[in-house]
Parts: structure tokens; C-alpha cells; sequence
């Protein structure tokens, strides 16, 4: 009889875990309108884990494949230069993923993954990620749409870095990690504050330019440093400087 209890106590824990891997599964978005059927044949591939931050997800040239799903927490993309020079590709939230392109094309990964914080993730094999695109037509148009933004977002950042100069360069990136301000629907801000380090990173150029522009913005009145974050005072006015470099 004990053996038997036991028996029944391991399998009640496995259909639990099993159930709630399907569950969290759906918490994807790319995964929300699965069926129980194709929910529960993904699910049963995936391994869910955590990871601590500033964990090294993905390495440069690694040769692993995985498609990795963020749960809850945050990761970074970056570029890491053989000198030590990064430049940061983007920050991913839950329920965004990486890693398809290794799952794709078979090619070794082509940037470096880090947590911001602690993270967890699920990780799908490549194989499993390649079936699912091509006989789920709802995964496979929704990847195929985040590869098309992810081209047009490239294209967007090439032609900034050709045309503008390193301080519209970082009028452009301080639009795009704002947000409408609470309560002043004409500002937005960032939250929390960025680091000048990370947002030369990010517009590939020297902290001290960052330094630079940022102060003479503030002496315009055209951003406002707080203790929440970094208000755009006025974002007409930075694109009106971004838009300086179309009339040369």
C-alpha cells in the first residue's frame, strides 16, 4: 500500500506540473490561442528555468539552436566588439523571445543575451519551434510578422546611423524607450532614468557626447532630469531635431 500511495502521489504531481506547463505555455502570446492539443505537444518539449541577473543567457557564436521564451523579467541583446565596445540591439520584457534566427537558419548565434534581473524562461527546442511555424498557421504568420518589424526597425536604425549626427541619434533613441507621462499627455518620459553609459551604447557613440547633449537639452528646456526618470519636456522639439537632417 505505501508503494501505491507513493505511486499515485508521483503521478498526481506529474499531471500537475504537466497541466500548469500547458497553462503557462498559453501565457505566450505568440502561444495564446493554441488549443489544449497543441498547447500540451509543445508544452511537453519545453523546460522552464530561472535565471539570476546579469546570467549570460546567450554567448556570442554559441552553436546551440534553442528558441527562448521570456516569461517575467527582463534580458538585453547586445553587440560586444573583440576592443570591449557594445552597442545594446534591445531590451525584452515578458512574453517577447529570442533565438529564432540559430532555430531558423542553423547559423551560430549572433549577439549576446543577458538578464537585467531575475528572469525566467521557457526554453523550446529548434526543431520544436520549426514544427510549430509550419504546421500552426497562427505561430507561423505572428513570427513571420516580428521578423518583418524586426527588418523594418534595422532599416530604421542603418539609416540613422548614415544621415544623423550622434546628438539626433539620441533625440531618436530617447523617443523610442519614452512613454506617455501620466498626467501630462503633451510629455513623455523614460523610467527609470538611463544610464548615459547604456544610451551611448545604444546610438554608438562616446558617454561623454551623451553627456554633452543631454545637458544642453536640459539648458533648452527640452528634457528635465527627476526622480522618476527623464521627462521629454517637449518631444515636438526633438523630432523637429531629428528632422533637421532631411532638409540638408
Amino acid at each position: 500500500m505505501p508503494a501505491d500511495a507513493n505511486g499515485i502521489r508521483v503521478e498526481k504531481t506529474f499531471i500537475a506540473a504537466h497541466h500548469r506547463h500547458v497553462d503557462e505555455i498559453r501565457e505566450i502570446p505568440l502561444f495564446a490561442a493554441l488549443g489544449d492539443g497543441d498547447a500540451r505537444r509543445l508544452s511537453v518539449h519545453c523546460v522552464w528555468r530561472s535565471v539570476a541577473e546579469n546570467e549570460l543567457i546567450i554567448d556570442y557564436e554559441d552553436e546551440t539552436a534553442e528558441v527562448l521564451f521570456v516569461v517575467d523579467g527582463r534580458v538585453r541583446i547586445l553587440l560586444r566588439t573583440a576592443s570591449g565596445r557594445e552597442v545594446i540591439l534591445d531590451d525584452m520584457q515578458g512574453g517577447r523571445y529570442f533565438g529564432e534566427m540559430a532555430a531558423i537558419d542553423g547559423l551560430p548565434r549572433s549577439a549576446n543575451v543577458t538578464a537585467l534581473e531575475k528572469t525566467r524562461i521557457c526554453v523550446m527546442p529548434d526543431q520544436v519551434f520549426r514544427d510549430a511555424c509550419t504546421t500552426i498557421p497562427s505561430v507561423g504568420l505572428s513570427v513571420m510578422k516580428m521578423l518583418a518589424d524586426r527588418v523594418r526597425t534595422l532599416n530604421q536604425r542603418l539609416g540613422e546611423y548614415a544621415f544623423l549626427t550622434a546628438k539626433q541619434r539620441l533625440c531618436a533613441e530617447l523617443l523610442r524607450l519614452s512613454r506617455p507621462r501620466i498626467g501630462n499627455e503633451k510629455q513623455r518620459i523614460v523610467s527609470p532614468p538611463p544610464l548615459q553609459r547604456e544610451l551611448a551604447d545604444r546610438i554608438s557613440t562616446q558617454r561623454e557626447v551623451v553627456t554633452r547633449e543631454l545637458a544642453s537639452l536640459a539648458r533648452k528646456n527640452v528634457v528635465e532630469k527627476t526622480r522618476g526618470g527623464l521627462v521629454l519636456v517637449e518631444p515636438d522639439r526633438l523630432n523637429a531635431i531629428i528632422d533637421e537632417a532631411q532638409s540638408k
